[in-house]
């Protein structure tokens, strides 16, 4: 499913080169639940936003249901992640002026679902994430439990086979981002490849598979 080779990620910051990621070797099969935990600045989010063709290695190659998608160029490499992948953050990432219902639909209009199929769609997803009666709200008319369930029901809205959690939690309180865990984890059954950053161990060991990072490299899993 996801296999990188050799991958390294480096930055000018003024005249010096920083290295945030450094020979990663990392093969992820289709359904598996990963966490990636480790100090701030460790490399975790780079890696994840790598995998979510959000950012380029410097070198090294990435390989995404057996294709080369560092050979693919902006457009291409768009299409794959709009088709394949779903992000959900710690800060929601949601349109302020769109209500819930538009947020979620709108990588649908993006992807040129047509409308009918749309708006089945949204009308599952809200019924699905019990946003019902939050649907013609907007994000400021939310809670941070809510913003999340939009924010997943926005991410799943293209079936991708690859969800991508950075610190989905880290805005929340403990009872409210155990509900949210228990609905990605839900995707699992959907045979979602799930792969979560988190600086919570205990939220870290749910996972099958648990991810070390420290200076950029993989120390252990």
């Amino acid at each position: 499913m996801i296999d990188l080779q050799k991958i390294c990620r480096s930055f000018m910051v003024g005249d010096q080169r920083v290295s945030a990621l450094q020979d990663i070797d990392l093969h992820i099969a289709a359904g598996d639940y990963v966490s990636i935990m480790g100090p701030s600045g460790s490399g975790k989010s780079t890696l994840l936003n790598l995998i979510g063709l959000l950012d380029r290695p410097s070198s090294g190659i990435y390989k995404l249901d057996g294709g080369d998608v560092t050979a693919l160029d902006d457009a291409q490499q768009a299409r794959v992640r709009s088709e394949k992948i779903g992000f959900v953050f710690q800060s929601f990432h949601l349109v302020p002026r769109l209500t819930a219902a538009m947020n979620i639909e709108l990588p649908m209009i993006l992807a040129g679902v047509p409308p009918a199929e749309r708006k089945q769609r949204v009308a599952d997803l809200v019924a699905n994430y019990g946003l019902e009666d939050r649907a013609d709200h907007r994000p400021d008319q939310l809670s941070g439990g809510q913003r999340q369930r939009v924010a997943i029901a926005r991410a799943t809205s293209m079936h991708p086979a690859v969800l991508l959690a950075d610190e989905p939690t880290g805005n929340l309180d403990q009872t409210t981002g155990k509900e949210v865990i228990d609905l990605l984890e839900v995707l699992l059954e959907q045979k979602v490849t799930l792969i979560m950053v988190t600086h919570d161990p205990a939220l870290g060991a749910r996972a099958q598979r648990q991810l070390h990072m420290v200076d950029g490299r993989m120390t252990d899993e």
